[in-house]
């Protein structure tokens, strides 16, 4: 079975943003977060981790910028609630991360965090324990779906945390 998107990681990166799943559109173009309402790529530049609003499509640049991008279930397209509980795969990410060795690793929203993490009583922001040497944070989905929960300020201090670091 094959990848719905491919990973994009390195050694060293300053983040690498996880979500949940390839939405549907996103499968369907092959680029993350490709749906027209998502706000990842505008809310990239916007907090000052692009020079410039990257389009679905420039995804494999992200590493110019020492961003990785990869997501918690590779192997199905869907929203949150589509997805099955054996659709996620912690073990794979958690060596990927311990191989690549991000600063910073971002779930781009609290189902993929809760997952990983093992735990439903997360909070957004930055968790208190790290992941090995990588700092974990939570972030509010970017989707379109998910705007009662959307908070641009949790994207910020990821950023303001990632900049501080260089």
């Amino acid at each position: 079975m094959a990848e719905v998107l491919p990973d994009v990681l390195a050694p060293n990166l300053q983040i690498v943003f996880c979500g949940t799943a390839a939405g549907n559109e996103s499968a369907r173009q092959g680029a993350y977060y490709a749906h027209p309402g998502n706000k990842f790529w505008r809310t990239l530049h916007h907090i000052g981790l692009t020079p410039h609003q990257l389009r679905p499509a420039e995804f494999p640049s992200v590493l110019a910028y020492g961003i990785g991008l990869t997501d918690l279930a590779k192997f199905v397209s869907g929203t949150d609630d589509q997805l099955r509980a054996d659709d996620f795969d912690v073990p794979p990410l958690a060596a990927k991360l311990a191989l690549f060795q991000p600063r910073v690793l971002a779930f781009t929203s609290k189902n993929a965090g809760s997952i990983f993490l093992r735990s439903k009583r997360i909070a957004f922001g930055r968790q208190p324990d790290l992941f090995g040497s990588t700092t974990v944070f939570v972030l509010p989905s970017p989707s379109g779906l998910a705007i009662r929960t959307w908070d641009v300020r949790h994207w910020q201090a990821t950023a303001d945390f990632v900049r501080a670091l260089l």
